[in-house]
């Protein structure tokens, strides 16, 4: 699977994006490098049955690559949305 070039909003968040995703992923219980926390992919990827490999992987269905992606993708967004639920119950009055 190619690496994207993503483009964020701010710039120079991708570090703490970064650091983000392995502390989601760590406390799925993957086992995450800090230096390299896009690697947790493969684990998830091997965890869900789908065989990613560095590399091409034009074998792939989408289907497969998108249960990898949104099983790290989703559980990112859980938590941005728990810790968004927790700022606005801590400023209600």
């Amino acid at each position: 699977m190619a690496r994207r070039n993503r483009k964020y909003a701010v710039p120079g968040v991708e570090r703490g994006m970064q650091s983000f995703k392995a502390e989601v992923m760590r406390r799925e219980g993957f086992a995450v490098d800090p230096n390299r926390p896009d690697d947790v992919k493969y684990e998830v990827a091997k965890e869900l049955g789908v065989p990613l490999r560095p590399g091409a992987n034009g074998d792939l269905t989408t289907e497969s690559v998108g249960q990898v992606g949104g099983r790290i993708g989703g559980s990112m967004v859980r938590e941005m949305v728990r810790l968004a639920q927790q700022q606005l119950a801590e400023r209600e009055p």
